[in-house]
């Protein structure tokens, strides 16, 4: 049989009207509105759509919305400042700086400077090492809405052997560490894994995020596995693909997630998600 069909627009939208309920009743009870500063930098078409989409969703979820759209010649220290200013704002608690940054400014540097408090995406080191230890401060937004898509299937994610394909510290190494969380066995793979298909075949739940349209076909994959497709790539005549060959895999996966239509709506949401929770945390709640 085809695979069910993991519907991450609609998983996210759920997800996202409680969200507005619980900031609806958490305004009326403690007066504050949390508040996502987006920062952008640069004219990149993908980065202005993600920044916008995300204005929006904040907006629809009763979250106040900061947008700081800066040119890509904007000096590094000018977007340091900006950084500071907003890690002292009371109005904000979640600061997103929108990757990929313009070339020559060093985003390690940037990211670094966002308040490990503040830092909603859960790239920060404090919240990297809270992460691998166990004891997560922010979960990264993608890995976050990937393992709650996997939840969604009503699998138990425990004795589960997973394959994470790609090893970025955006998604691969942190997807990699909340499986381990929940007692999954995970391999990582990557460019220089031998036999990378034959490691893949052995995996209950894979984790395509590798950055290849089309990447993991329909011999890669166990009858009946999770496959959840975190990649998206323009093909030349302009059509969006994931890593996973969607149309083919499907017929074998028993769970798969759409490219787009996926992972996508889950980051948005768990970002609203992590904002929340930190106003949370300041209010004491």
């Amino acid at each position: 049989m085809p695979a069910q069909i993991i519907d991450g627009k609609a998983l996210a939208q759920a997800i996202r009207e409680g969200i507005a309920e619980d900031v609806r009743l958490f305004e009326k009870g403690t007066g504050i509105k949390p508040g996502l500063a987006a920062v952008l930098v640069g004219d990149d078409p993908a980065s202005a759509v993600y920044v916008r989409n995300k204005k929006i969703a904040c907006e629809k979820a009763g979250l106040y919305p900061q947008e700081h759209l800066l040119p890509a010649s904007t000096p590094q220290e000018t977007l340091l400042k900006l950084v500071h200013q907003l890690n002292a704002d009371p109005r904000i608690h979640g600061i997103l700086v929108q990757l990929p940054l313009p070339p020559g400014m060093d985003s390690q540097a940037i990211l670094h400077a966002v308040s490990p408090e503040k830092d909603v995406d859960g790239f920060h080191p404090v919240n990297v090492g809270r992460l691998v230890t166990g004891d997560p401060g922010f979960i990264p937004c993608t890995p976050k809405g990937v393992i709650q898509m996997i939840d969604s299937t009503g699998q138990d994610i425990a004795g589960k052997r997973a394959v994470v394909i790609g090893r970025s510290n955006i998604v691969g190494k942190p997807v990699a560490m909340l499986l381990l969380h929940r007692h999954a066995t995970v391999t990582i793979c990557h460019s220089r894994t031998k036999d990378l298909p034959g490691v893949v075949r052995e995996a209950d739940i894979v984790i395509a995020a590798i950055g290849k349209p089309l990447f993991v076909t329909p011999e890669m994959v166990k009858d009946g596995a999770i496959v959840i497709d975190v990649g998206i790539n323009r093909l030349a005549d302009g059509k969006l693909v994931g890593d996973v060959d969607f149309g083919r895999v499907k017929e074998r996966a028993g769970w798969i997630t759409p490219v787009p239509g996926g992972v996508g709506p889950m980051t948005i949401a768990m970002l609203l998600q992590n904002t929340v929770e930190s106003a949370k945390r300041v209010a004491g709640k």
